[in-house]
């Protein structure tokens, strides 16, 4: 039995893999029977066979045949190779010192995407317009200037053409690049669903505004694209229940959540690389391709453990501006380094073993691609590689290799006419065949008829000066002066194989009646022919060329670019940044230190500290070092645990989601961004520990995230693994104040809001609850907010809430309790030291700053003390820097809290031990005791003093920071800046 289920499949199978390939060469152009409009007047039935011979042909990448001639019979190759004859039919075309190529294939193109459709009016669309998956490529394509000129003089004769708006952008078609009808022109369509990771305002400023809600849309979309299937699955089922709603955009993406249809995320950096691929963790099924962006060689590691398809533009950097010295100061090592390693990247990608295929997206100007792609294989890219990039990969990517990537019998005829090797500087496209119709790209050198001309006639009545320039590829204008009257022209063309110029000109400045128009036959400078006038004989001219005219184009530079500089691989490739993690020792042994254990033991004079595989195992004195350890002697010197900042921003791209009043299922966590000098800053300064939080834009924003300052690693890796959930709530004047025309607009409303999701959470989980008992009726819809909002109410999720007056705590407060759970702190909380005993009493701890406070009404009521008062009162409280720069020191805030009375250890608690327990990271951070992790900060003198330095700084028992490694840093980076600037001085 399971054998003849095996025999069934295969054969399914290979019928599916037959009628693919039927259905991609029905659309080959030999097959006239497959087209529907009638014809109109007499039928066309000119022979469309072409021989070229003498040819260099590159049939596929590593394949070259000299001699050698290609046959292609209406739009489809019919013979190849050294010992094919010109059929008699065939129009002959000596391709002597010419070599062919395969046409190439762009991967990823807004070609035929002008002016696309912004407001979906009509239909059933999602209630969100950055969803428009369900939009089709070839049926928003527009010929009109669409694009296809500009990638056919780069050689490119098929395209993806990709639905530009929304973060769904809808389904891709590939395109061929030949003019005529879009029906004549779809090769294969539903290719891949477009996905952007960025924000947009095509559709105002509505949800999402920020990459973290980008990132949860884009979540919850698939999740809902999957309960949609389900839904009405159950409805055809049963009708009786409630219909499900219909939606676009949603039955479209039932592909993509299934791994059927590959998803392209648009991505603009490396960070965007690896959120991308992200997905793929929590959404197992899918296939994600990445469109890259030049920063590939950043992250090669992670791409070369991934099988995600990728597709790489050739846009590199402009020169940073370093005209002066102030200019040069202000430009970032980072761009510094990006604009230097940028052209190497597709080079970088391939010797990391990656297939890739290559694109023109992400420039400018399409005509730049060549010049780009030379350059790429001047620093290293290999020919054969580069073909593949653009031939034979895209047409494996994209399903269409049974017609497209290479010149063979049977496939379409897309090729490529190039005067010498495509690949190196100086060569032209001279012809390009799409699909069996010709292109002239660029005129050979003989017969380039632009250029200035002085024109002498028989009879004198047209003598005068003749300019011809070429306004875009293939493209002829200009001018002819006669009497002084300098007249446009209103036509030019060139025909190469009758050797024929053409042009027309009003001859009204003239006295004359009517078009005047030239037709000639050039011959190198020389161009000779007749003049036609309305209403009078033929005047013979000959003209001779005086005079090049502009190039439509800048000649490419054919100087071998200066690369002289060896750029280390760092991460973050930027200011300080590392070659690799640094190594754990098995075994570190600290001796002789002051050690401020923030536990049990309290402060230690002259005691020792021993480190085994990143955890502390002993405390003591005149301990024992074990085998092989490092032995620091810190005598003099005081150690104290890792610094911890309960409240920070930095390291992240977007703060605040306000697209929504609630946003309870946005996610920092997704957004960290390794690429972030003041992590290495904050690190400088002892911080080894922060809290990476949410803004304040909504009464319940998004879930925050712990991280250590793990300088080096990737972003994901910066997260403490069993570190609690939290979210930032926000009262007060924020809240109510941010947003277009939102409720709320009173601090009423906000309690109001959060009392009433709160409910809506409790009817969620009402419902699931039902559905898992019974699994009766339409299943329930997975609802990431409300999801949250329920984890919130069960304690699963920790809230930490901005605020400021008593009020509004006491509010806060007040409310959790009717819902039955905890504040776990409220942050900055300038009146607190007012509430102290509720808060306290109902369990919930504070987060203040130090000294700020009266930089707004609602912050009035600061005092030096708040964090002194509220300890006494049995609060568990921290200090809090809300500031990159502060973050820095948080050692300074903690020693002002000795001026205001505290214990210095007690003060130093604010930022250690007593944050740790805030955040309930107490288990593994805050202090220096057996078997937790070993993060700590050796300092030269008192921690507590302003005069003390951090001189290093270790994570994980790894030394991530050294104040003597620091210093030759300082010097590496300023020796790496100088040399990058002399290298852009130098080619500019």
């Amino acid at each position: 039995m399971n054998h003849m289920y095996h025999l069934f499949d295969k054969i399914n199978t290979t019928l599916l893999k037959c009628l693919a390939v039927l259905m991609i060469t029905a659309a080959l152009p030999a097959l006239l029977v497959a087209q529907t409009a009638p014809t109109d007047g007499m039928k066309d039935n000119t022979p469309n066979v072409h021989a070229f011979t003498n040819a260099t042909i590159v049939t596929a990448p590593g394949q070259t045949i000299s001699n050698a001639t290609l046959v292609i019979r209406d739009g489809v190759i019919e013979a190849v190779g050294r010992r094919v004859s010109p059929p008699s039919d065939a129009r002959v075309w000596d391709m002597e010192g010419k070599t062919l190529y395969p046409g190439f294939i762009d991967s990823y193109s807004d070609v035929g995407m002008n002016e696309p459709r912004v407001e979906l009016d009509r239909g059933n669309n999602s209630w969100n317009p950055n969803l428009r998956s369900h939009l089709k490529a070839e049926q928003e394509f527009d010929t009109e200037e669409d694009g296809s000129s500009a990638l056919r003089s780069q050689g490119f004769t098929a395209a993806l053409s990709m639905p530009p708006l929304g973060i769904f952008k809808g389904e891709a078609a590939v395109i061929s690049l030949k003019d005529g009808e879009v029906s004549d022109r779809v090769v294969m369509d539903r290719i891949a669903q477009g996905v952007s990771l960025s924000t947009n305002r095509d559709f105002g400023f509505s949800y999402p505004t920020s990459q973290i809600g980008v990132i949860a849309l884009i979540r919850q979309a698939l999740y809902d694209a999957d309960w949609y299937e389900r839904a009405h699955e159950a409805y055809r089922s049963n009708p009786s229940l409630e219909r499900p709603e219909s939606n676009a955009p949603l039955a479209t993406l039932r592909d993509a959540v299934h791994g059927n249809q590959p998803m392209i995320f648009h991505t603009s950096n490396d960070e965007e690389i690896l959120r991308a691929l992200r997905f793929k963790d929590e959404f197992s099924s899918i296939s994600p391709w990445i469109l890259g962006n030049g920063h590939e060689y950043k992250v090669l590691d992670v791409l070369s453990e991934n099988n995600a398809p990728l597709i790489l533009p050739l846009a590199y950097p402009e020169a940073p501006d370093v005209e002066t010295p102030e200019d040069a100061l202000s430009e970032d090592l980072a761009e510094l380094r990006h604009w230097y390693l940028a052209p190497e990247n597709p080079a970088r990608v391939a010797s990391a073993g990656l297939q890739f295929s290559l694109t023109t997206a992400g420039l400018e100007k399409p005509e730049d691609f060549l010049g780009n792609l030379r350059k790429a294989v001047q620093l290293g890219l290999d020919k054969e590689t580069a073909l593949a990039a653009l031939t034979s990969n895209p047409a494996n990517l994209l399903g269409i290799d049974s017609t497209y990537g290479t010149l063979e019998a049977g496939k379409a005829a897309n090729i490529i006419v190039a005067d010498g090797d495509l690949f190196e500087n100086g060569a032209k496209i001279i012809d390009l065949w799409v699909d069996g119709s010709h292109y002239r790209i660029n005129h050979e050198k003989e017969l380039d008829p632009r250029g200035e001309w002085e024109i002498v006639s028989t009879d004198g009545s047209i003598d005068g000066t003749l300019v011809v320039e070429e306004s875009r590829p293939g493209r002829l204008n200009g001018t002819v002066t006669i009497n002084g009257n300098e007249i446009d022209l209103m036509s030019a063309s060139m025909q190469d194989q009758a050797r024929r110029f053409r042009t027309d000109f009003s001859g009204n400045d003239l006295g004359l009646e009517g078009p005047v128009r030239l037709t000639g036959s050039v011959d190198g400078d020389n161009l000779r022919g007749w003049a036609e006038v309305t209403g009078r004989d033929r005047v013979q001219f000959s003209a001779t060329r005086t005079g090049t005219a502009s190039e439509s184009e800048p000649e490419e530079s054919t100087e071998t670019m200066n690369r002289d500089l060896q750029l280390s691989e760092l991460r973050p490739a930027m200011e300080y940044g590392r070659n690799a993690i640094p190594e754990q020792p098995g075994n570190v042994i600290v001796r002789n230190a002051t050690i401020w254990t923030m536990g049990p033991e309290g402060i230690l004079e002259n005691a020792d500290m021993i480190i085994s595989d990143g955890e502390v195992e002993e405390i003591g004195r005149d301990l024992r070092a074990p085998r092989n350890a490092v032995e620091i002697d810190a005598e003099g010197k005081h150690v104290t645990p890792g610094l911890i900042d309960a409240h920070i921003h930095s390291g992240v791209n977007g703060v605040n989601e306000v697209g929504n009043v609630i946003t309870a299922e946005v996610r920092m966590g997704d957004v960290l961004n390794i690429n972030n000098i003041w992590m290495y800053r904050q690190i400088a300064g002892g911080l080894t520990t922060a809290h990476v939080m949410h803004g304040s834009a909504n009464p319940i924003g998004g879930q925050n995230v712990h991280i250590k300052m793990r300088w080096g690693s990737l972003s994901d890796d910066l997260k403490i693994e069993d570190a609690p959930r939290t979210v930032k709530f926000a009262l007060g004047e924020n809240p109510k104040r941010v947003g277009s025309d939102r409720y709320p607009e009173t601090r009423m409303g906000t309690e109001q809001m959060i009392e009433d999701r709160f409910r809506m959470a409790r009817d969620y989980e009402a419902r699931w609850n039902e559905w898992n008992e019974t699994g009766e009726g339409i299943p329930p819809r997975k609802d990431l907010r409300l999801d949250a909002l329920r984890d919130i109410l069960n304690g699963d999720i920790l809230v930490q809430s901005h605020s400021y007056r008593q009020d509004e705590i006491l509010m806060l407060m007040r409310l959790a309790e009717r819902f039955d759970f905890t504040i776990k702190a409220f942050h900055h909380g300038v009146e607190a030291y007012k509430v102290a005993p509720e808060l306290a009493e109902h369990g919930a701890g504070a987060v203040v700053w130090s000294d700020w406070s009266s930089f707004k009404m609602e912050a009035q009521d600061g005092i030096l003390y708040n964090a002194k008062l509220l300890t006494e009162a049995g609060v568990l409280t921290s200090l809090h820097s809300d500031n990159s720069q502060i973050a820095s020191r948080m050692n300074w805030e903690a020693a002002k809290m000795v001026r205001a009375g505290m214990d210095p250890e007690d003060a130093l608690s604010l930022v250690t031990i007593s944050t740790a327990k805030l955040l309930g990271v107490d288990h593994r951070v805050g202090s220096l005791e057996n078997g937790k992790d070993a993060d700590f900060v050796i300092w030269n003198g008192d921690p507590l003093s302003t005069l003390t330095k951090a001189e290093q700084t270790w994570i994980d028992g790894r030394k991530y920071f050294d104040l003597d490694e620091d210093r030759e840093l300082r010097t590496t980076v300023e020796e790496e800046r100088a040399q990058l600037i002399r290298l852009i001085m130098e080619e500019k």
